[in-house]
């Protein structure tokens, strides 16, 4: 019989609605229950592409005896991570404080107050690696709770006061010695060889790709660091070499073998690094990863409402990655025999494979020796792989996410002629106002054309209205500006901090045990740095000196974390890049030569517009650079706008466009 969770909008709650577990939705209600009952809550946040959540669910949530004893000891709340990003935050940061790691699924317990006493992330149903078993962790919670309640309480309260700092800190100005620090700095942890930062498990460093990209474009200092680690996600594995479109993140530092889920905000932002990767170079690689992720968001994770769906799962029928790997014989069944052995050189698939049970995830680790033939067979494995058992779909439309796909979408559709996706971008962005705004406030999340209940975070303020800025660069649709400056007021108004920084939840929103913030980036850009971000752009599009202003207290709220921790800063230190270089206004009327020269640019953060307040009285006919309140002299001529603009040349010598 299913439970409470069966009338839930969640994708991840709805898996667990058949569960012998008597699960909770978070709610006043679930609390109230455990105060009645004198009981812990047993919080267990995840999200329906995780991996490890349905091994845990599998384990233990369908365990009829583990069931039982939860709900006879506990109030078991369940909780979809991307639905509620404030919960997640801030019980992840007292797992982290409390195991020194965090990750999904996250378990915590939790008072009646909703104080956490006792956390973790997955255990096992029986020991296992020096874990002890879940079953054991619920006995030992339960003896506590019964037997030294006075301790659990404090120690509760205790984690609360510690986690609750207040706002603020040091600050400091954003200047070109701290960005060329920021750089200098993350050669420490760039792996030369395999690109990337760090080692083992890796993760696509979007964030601090954008920024390089546009430090390069100020100091050509940093491309041959994203050029190097773009080449390499895009050759290995967490790449998808059949249909485009990256997974997760890389289990081993090569990029070999991936977390199979591909999410939307990793696919959004490498597009965004990919396309301009091509502007500022010219490659022909980079070009073709920009379109091919394109398609991949279009094809596979737009919904029928127009809108973008969070993500496809790491599992196909309980196994991972049972979708897109191969052995030789397979390929051999699929191509017949020529073919296959020449696909299996070609896609590095060996006898004894990259992943389990001697199945290798395909590979491009060199341009194919027949370029035509290559098509052939990738059709025909796109094909037979289209047979195969699917992993599920996240249809949930996450409003941050969706405002990255937006932009990206929106850029690739001019830089390289594709108009369907410029369409897309503007459905998606009609989704958005009609099904998540209600007077001016966002709504999280919606489903088959149904909202969600949950406020937007500071996140879904500031990624649509990035998103919506990008899509009037482009279309010169007013309305798009009006509805980015409105959810930018609301960012001013509602989420201050008081120091010059803003919280990651509204005013208004639910109270929870402490109110987040969190200044740096994880999968995505922190609310901040893209709070940052939207507001000055915004700033560039309008004149306004209210949105500047607070573009820039934000961003000296965390140029000291800049400084020290650039890898997860690095949204802010991209925008710090556009701060610096003005960000460049350019405005160009009647010249569709120009306009499209201007997109070019490589000036970090450069707004160029065709319409709007900065084209009001200017003759048309020519184009307007300004930066800083000072313009230089409009110009008909494409050789003194490249000029301005720091337009790079390709290789070849030439423009890139969009036969490049």
């Amino acid at each position: 019989m299913p439970n409470r969770l069966a009338t839930a909008t969640s994708p991840y709650l709805l898996q667990h609605r058949d569960n012998p577990v008597d699960w909770w939705e978070w709610s006043p209600e679930a609390f109230a229950e455990a105060v009645r009952r004198d009981v812990p809550v047993l919080l267990s946040v995840g999200y329906a592409a995780c991996h490890w959540c349905h091994v845990m669910a599998h384990e233990s949530f369908e365990d009829e005896t583990t069931a039982a004893y939860m709900n006879a000891h506990f109030v078991n709340v369940k909780v979809d991570r991307e639905e509620r990003p404030d919960v997640d935050a801030v019980y992840m940061e007292a797992v982290q404080a409390m195991t020194g790691h965090g990750g999904w699924p996250m378990t915590g317990f939790l008072t009646p107050a909703g104080e956490p006493f006792f956390c973790g992330t997955y255990w096992p149903r029986s020991r296992r690696g020096g874990m002890p078993a879940f079953g054991e962790v619920l006995e030992s919670v339960t003896a506590t709770w019964s037997t030294r309640r006075e301790e659990v309480l404090t120690a509760g309260a205790d984690v609360v006061t510690r986690l609750s700092r207040p706002p603020g800190g040091p600050t400091a100005d954003v200047t070109a010695e701290l960005l060329d620090r920021a750089v200098a700095s993350l050669r420490s942890s760039y792996d030369g060889v395999h690109g990337g930062f760090g080692g083992a498990p890796k993760f696509p460093p979007s964030m601090v790709l954008e920024f390089l990209l546009r430090h390069a474009a100020r100091t050509g200092v940093g491309l041959e660091q994203v050029e190097h680690t773009c080449r390499a996600m895009a050759s290995g594995g967490m790449y998808d070499q059949l249909a485009g479109g990256f997974a997760r993140y890389s289990v081993d530092a090569q990029w070999v073998v991936p977390h199979f889920e591909k999410m939307l905000y990793d696919n959004a932002l490498l597009l965004r690094v990919y396309l301009h990767l091509w502007r500022a170079t010219g490659s022909p690689e980079a070009r073709r990863v920009a379109l091919e992720t394109a398609d991949f968001l279009l094809r596979d994770l737009r919904t029928a409402e127009g809108g973008f769906a969070s993500a496809l799962d790491a599992d196909t029928d309980g196994e991972e990655g049972l979708t897109y790997v191969w052995t030789p014989a397979q390929l051999v069944d699929a191509l017949g025999d020529e073919d296959g052995r020449w696909a299996a050189e070609q896609f590095d698939v060996t006898v004894t494979g990259t992943f389990e049970h001697g199945s290798s995830v395909l590979q491009r680790l060199a341009e194919p020796d027949d370029a035509e033939r290559y098509d052939r067979v990738c059709a025909r494995l796109r094909e037979v792989r289209a047979g195969r058992p699917q992993p599920g779909r996240d249809d949930k439309v996450v409003a941050a996410w969706n405002g990255l796909a937006i932009a990206a979408l929106a850029e690739v559709a001019v830089l390289l002629d594709r108009p369907d996706c410029l369409v897309a971008a503007v459905e998606c962005a009609d989704l958005l106002r009609t099904l998540h705004t209600e007077s001016g406030r966002l709504l999280r999340t919606s489903i088959g054309g149904r909202a969600g209940r949950h406020a937007g975070v500071l996140e879904d303020y500031a990624d649509v209205a990035e998103g919506l800025l990008t899509l009037f660069s482009v279309t010169g649709d007013r309305s798009r500006l009006e509805d980015a400056t409105l959810l930018l007021d609301a960012v001013l108004e509602h989420f201050p901090d008081g120091q010059g920084g803003f919280f990651d939840t509204a005013d208004d929103a639910e109270q929870l045990v402490r109110r987040p913030q969190d200044p740096t980036d994880g999968p995505a850009p922190s609310g901040l740095a893209a709070a940052a971000g939207a507001l000055l752009t915004c700033a560039a599009m309008t004149g306004s000196s209210r949105f500047r202003e607070a573009a820039e207290r934000a961003l000296r709220t965390v140029a000291p974390l800049i400084g020290r921790h650039v890898r997860f800063t690095g949204w802010a230190a991209a925008v710090g890049e556009a701060l610096l270089a003005g960000p460049a206004e350019v405005v160009v009327l009647d010249r569709p030569d120009l306009l499209a020269l201007a997109r070019l640019g490589t000036a970090p953060g450069a707004v160029v517009v065709h319409a709007g307040p900065l084209a009001e009285g200017r003759p048309a006919g020519a184009a307007y650079v300004c930066r800083g309140s000072v313009c230089e002299e409009p110009t008909t001529e494409a050789d003194r706008l490249r000029a301005q603009l720091q337009v790079v040349l390709s290789p070849a010598g030439e423009l890139p466009g969009p036969d490049s």
